[in-house]
């Protein structure tokens, strides 16, 4: 179906060319499932954008080798073949679909547009069939959806109608970058098992980008491991996972936070970062992060050896197989113990009963719906409806659910950095509800927050000292020499270094800009930390590197966190109790390990359920839970999960369950619970 060879992709920057990929060869067979995976920055979605020539808008070019697809070289095609080529041949589906659809074009309209392209048939035709597509993507509603814009849609559902755009014209090759990265675990479980549908039903081969290698396990007959610009391993997925030739891919597969680790342990981080196309190492590129690397290696790089059609480009690929001893077990990747950090998590028990640091009661956070008119009934978006729990000292709370249930709504409520309809929110003794401007800019030194996406929460004009210093600023007296002091003892805490203080955030990766919005956080010494999605936007590699750290400054700093993440592995290793949300709601609340041995409410099991594991062969990714969450604005009478509930009744339909305690430190809010 594919064939590339030898290719090359370079861009026109600034400072002169800049080369992105280098020499990479592999291929695609008819019906076949291949996966690009590695960090951000490996080249992947590079990869894909060359093989549609979507680079030449980027002021990219391929500089050298050949894309055949079906015996076309789509490097030399003109212009006028490509567009032809692209959507009825090989369609994309990108990561982000709300930045690939025109928001000022209903969803009908862009769906038509690409038909009519393509086939000689009328737009009713057309149209027709861009509603039958809708149906067959598992959208409801769908002549209602096609009139819609993209600002209507759910992130799902948007996903789901960039899968049927890219299907209008029956392509032979499916590129799906990043498909799942920004979804619910749930809706990822929906988009993957559409995609395994799609490809039996239109024969279609596809190209799956991701760095979630449980994805890449359930998903890909092959997969091709990129780092830095170049293929390092390729081979069938279960010979990558069983016995890894590279120690990259080795690290990426340790870097699975497994679902049977022992809670608090430190878990697997390849050190460093991916290096910049700029600047690129000598010999192997993987050299300066390999605990493997030699002389040779730093001098020489090694060829991408073939064998079978699998092979590494290492030195010691015989010495890294051996070694490699990965275990499969309970359907999670277990490879060496890592070190226990020391100390961690020996106060367990004593947790349990120390001092409660908030108590949330009865908390509510409804905001108004503008009203169609004067005499329409007053609505209200319930985001928080009626949450109680409490969060002791110096334990990690986890908080999940899908996007929508009230999870970061909840946080800041909590934090006052938005006003509660209702209830009251106490922190170390003190009622923060009733609390006047200036007291409550004191209390704040003591609770900060770590926030989803560390480059949008650091001002671009200002160096990452001075965004470190500026709190120190507003709360404290400290001198000019004193803060840049503090700045620079921030810095190599986080495992920065302190000279690079007058730098400024677009001059670091996604984790390093992660490490100095912790920095930030901590600057005050809080006791409280709110870690709003911190590490969902993170390659395996860098969450763990975050991970690991977050976990240390707890024991360093007596840290206490609410941890917020749709990351369903991370949230059991690091935290001691979870809570569960749905709909505004908080449906369980149990000590970690509990909640994942025996899950008392259905809706925590179905999550459970959904999660990928990283073994190859199975195909067993199920949509355990159908659906999307319902709009907070009109929630379902009753149990508010009855509608995707498989065990419902008509009590579930009609009578709210109250959250009641099923033992010490359990709670769950369902009529006929699990345990």
């Amino acid at each position: 179906m594919l064939d590339i060879k030898e290719l090359s992709v370079g861009f026109r920057t600034k400072h002169g060319p800049l080369q992105a990929i280098t020499n990479i060869s592999f291929s695609i067979q008819p019906g076949e499932t291949v996966c690009l995976v590695g960090e951000s920055g490996s080249g992947k979605t590079v990869t894909s954008k060359a093989i549609m020539r979507l680079i030449d808008y980027e002021n990219g070019s391929i500089t050298h080798g050949s894309i055949v697809l079906q015996g076309r070289d789509i490097a030399s095609l003109p212009e006028a073949e490509l567009r032809q080529l692209r959507g009825k041949r090989v369609a994309m589906v990108f990561q982000e679909p709300m930045a690939a659809f025109d928001p000022v074009f209903t969803i009908g309209q862009q769906i038509v547009e690409t038909i009519i392209q393509h086939e000689r048939i009328s737009r009713r035709e057309a149209w027709v069939r861009g509603t039958e597509l809708l149906t067959r993507v598992g959208i409801p509603e769908p002549a209602i959806r096609m009139k819609q814009y993209p600002g209507e849609l759910s992130g799902g559902m948007l996903q789901r109608a960039m899968i049927a755009m890219a299907l209008s014209c029956g392509p032979e090759l499916l590129i799906a970058d990043e498909p799942t990265t920004a979804l619910d675990v749930t809706i990822q479980a929906q988009i993957l098992q559409l995609l395994q549908e799609l490809k039996r039903e239109f024969g279609m081969s596809i190209l799956l980008i991701t760095h979630d290698l449980g994805i890449a396990a359930e998903m890909a007959d092959r997969i091709v491991v990129m780092y830095a610009g170049q293929i390092v391993e390729q081979g069938t997925a279960a010979e990558l996972f069983a016995k890894p030739r590279h120690p990259y891919t080795r690290g990426l597969l340790q870097s699975i936070p497994p679902l049977d680790s022992v809670r608090g342990e430190r878990l697997y981080a390849i050190q460093g970062s991916i290096p910049s196309l700029a600047a690129l190492p000598s010999g192997c590129l993987f050299h300066p992060r390999c605990e493997y690397a030699t002389d040779r290696c730093r001098a020489e790089a090694p060829p991408l050896t073939e064998r079978n059609g699998s092979g590494a480009a290492c030195w010691h690929e015989d010495r890294v197989a051996a070694e490699a001893a990965v275990i499969l077990h309970k359907g999670n990747i277990r490879m060496d113990e890592p070190a226990l950090l020391e100390g961690q998590f020996t106060e367990a028990e004593s947790r349990s009963e120390s001092e409660t640091l908030f108590v949330a009661e009865h908390l509510h956070k409804y905001y108004p719906v503008k009203r169609k008119s004067f005499t329409a009934p007053r609505a209200f978006i319930r985001a928080v409806d009626d949450v109680s729990f409490s969060i002791r000292k110096n334990e990690t709370f986890g908080l999940v659910g899908e996007s929508g249930s009230g999870k970061s709504t909840l946080g800041r409520v909590l934090l006052q950095m938005e006003q509660a309809t209702s209830g009251k929110v106490q922190f170390q003794g003190r009622e923060l509800t009733s609390l006047d401007g200036a007291e409550l800019r004191s209390m704040r030194r003591d609770m900060q927050v770590i926030f989803q996406d560390p480059y949008g929460s650091l001002n671009p004009r200002w160096t990452i000292g001075d965004s470190i210093a500026e709190p120190l600023k507003v709360h404290s007296v400290m001198t000019g020499y004193e803060r840049k002091h503090r700045v620079e003892e921030l810095l190599q805490l986080v495992g920065l270094d302190a000279a690079s203080s007058g730098k400024y955030p677009h001059e670091f990766s996604g984790g390093q800009r992660q490490r100095i919005g912790i920095a930030r956080a901590i600057a005050l010494n809080p006791s409280f930390i709110l870690a709003d999605e911190a590490v969902s936007a993170l390659d395996v590699s860098v969450q763990a590197q975050i991970v690991n750290l977050l976990q240390e400054l707890q024991q360093q700093l007596g840290l206490t966190y609410l941890f917020i993440a749709h990351g369903l592995q991370v949230v059991r290793h690091i935290s001691d109790r979870i809570g569960v949300m749905y709909l505004g709601k908080l449906v369980e609340i149990a000590p970690s390990d509990e909640l994942f041995r025996r899950p008392a409410h259905p809706y925590t099991k179905l999550l459970i359920d959904s999660i990928p594991q990283p073994i190859p062969g199975q195909n067993s990714i199920v949509a355990a839970i159908q659906g999307e969450i319902p709009s907070p604005a009109n929630p379902p009478s009753g149990c508010r999960f009855h509608p995707r509930c498989p065990f419902a009744t008509e009590r579930c339909r009609k009578e709210q369950p109250e959250l009641r305690p099923l033992g010490e430190d359990r709670y769950a809010a369902c009529h006929y619970t699990l345990i």
